[in-house]
């Protein structure tokens, strides 16, 4: 059986080692051959980061680390192209001061690498000459891939003052990313919120956002038909232990836990961490859930547990699914871009804001974690 990449973000790892890799570069072709600037929004563990791994290892030229892949037997050409791979997660940003000394170090240590000196004394300098600096040595333009773009603000979404002035630096940073338009081959911004809408991307407003496009809707996570193909020698064994035996289908009992996930409301898929913990530790457990359920939605659940214990079919607007206000936190936006809640059916009208979601509880793991907190927050108010 094939090894499960558990906590492993790296493509080159996962695929020189012989690790289950779920491919996912047909969905990174239509990126490249499509448009050039992206923002994604997906919870925390579901592939996001071994996404951006990946599409930097495409540029790196290596084919035959893709030989098994859909992408090599397309029409692209694995040209290559230097690489910008900014991590906010291994960024501290305990004060603004702090988050700006961090990235200017952080892009410092790059250019260090590639032997290229770049000047200006704010991140957003450094990241402009680094790009130019990157685009002039290859002769090629430069792809840049951030990763966890929020987290210098979901880190202090409880101090609302440090939250926006962190917001204030990312804005400066990541709006120079539009005037670098002509250097640039790909960018592509990830994280668990959306604040694409607000000021954090006023400057970078040419950012296609593709969180609930049919197109991108199976980008990350295990898709539920690649279940009993890539996973089928594991679900075999599992089968065939005693704990196991009371399950008429355990495949089907695998989906009830950690399927369900949507962004379009037809396609749906798997929680990989959650699925990965399962078959590892050979038991049904809420993995996903308690491997860090963030503090602040907790608290809001907590201020009106009865509106959240049994959420089913809840209709809301596109526009407002996209809504994240520092100091005016919802929950209903907040549970489905940390993936609590997730959309059950699209339902189209005519109209401004013609779109709308019916969003509900993924699976069982979400569910019942969920009731339970609500269950405890009652009881501690009464």
């Amino acid at each position: 059986m094939k090894k499960l990449p558990l906590g492993i973000q790296s493509f080159r790892e996962i695929i020189e080692s012989g690790y289950i890799y779920v491919d996912k570069t047909r969905y990174i072709y239509e990126l490249i051959t499509n448009a050039k600037h992206y923002f994604l929004s997906r919870p925390r563990r579901f592939g996001k980061s071994l996404l951006l791994d990946t599409i930097a290892e495409l540029f790196s030229g290596d084919r035959a680390l893709f030989k098994e892949l859909w992408i090599n037997n397309s029409d692209y050409s694995f040209e290559m192209h230097p690489v910008l791979h900014i991590d906010l997660s291994s960024i501290a940003n305990k004060t603004p001061d702090i988050l700006e000394n961090e990235l200017s170090i952080a892009l410092e240590k790059r250019a260090k690498q590639e032997s290229i000196g770049i000047s200006g004394s704010a991140p957003s300098a450094k990241l402009k000459a680094l790009i130019e600096a990157l685009n002039n040595k290859y002769g090629k333009r430069v792809v840049v891939l951030i990763d966890e773009y929020d987290k210098p603000i979901l880190d202090h979404i409880s101090d609302a003052d440090t939250a926006e002035a962190n917001r204030a630096v990312l804005r400066g940073f990541y709006g120079i990313l539009k005037s670098m338009d002509p250097h640039l081959k790909l960018t592509l911004v990830t994280g668990v919120t959306k604040f694409t809408k607000t000021s954090l991307f006023s400057e970078m407003n040419n950012l296609l956002d593709i969180t609930l496009s049919e197109k991108y809707a199976n980008i990350c996570g295990i898709p539920t038909e690649d279940l009993g193909e890539l996973f089928q020698e594991h679900i075999e064994y599992l089968s065939s232990l005693e704990k196991f035996r009371l399950f008429q289908n355990l495949h089907d009992e695998i989906l009830a836990w950690y399927d369900g996930y949507s962004w379009d409301g037809v396609t749906k898929v798997l929680n990989p961490f959650g699925l990965f913990s399962f078959i590892m530790q050979e038991r049904f457990s809420s993995f996903w859930y308690s491997s860090g359920s963030p503090k602040f939605l907790m608290d809001l659940i907590k201020q009106n547990p009865e509106a959240y214990a049994n959420i089913r079919d809840l209709k809301i607007r596109e526009l407002t699914l996209d809504i994240f206000d520092i100091r005016n936190l919802q929950a209903a936006p907040l549970l489905f871009q940390t993936g609590y809640l997730t959309i059950k059916e699209v339902v189209n009208s005519t109209g401004f804001d013609s779109t709308a979601y019916i969003l509900g509880t993924p699976n069982r793991e979400v569910r019942e974690e969920l009731t339970k907190l609500c269950s405890l927050s009652l009881g501690e108010t009464r």
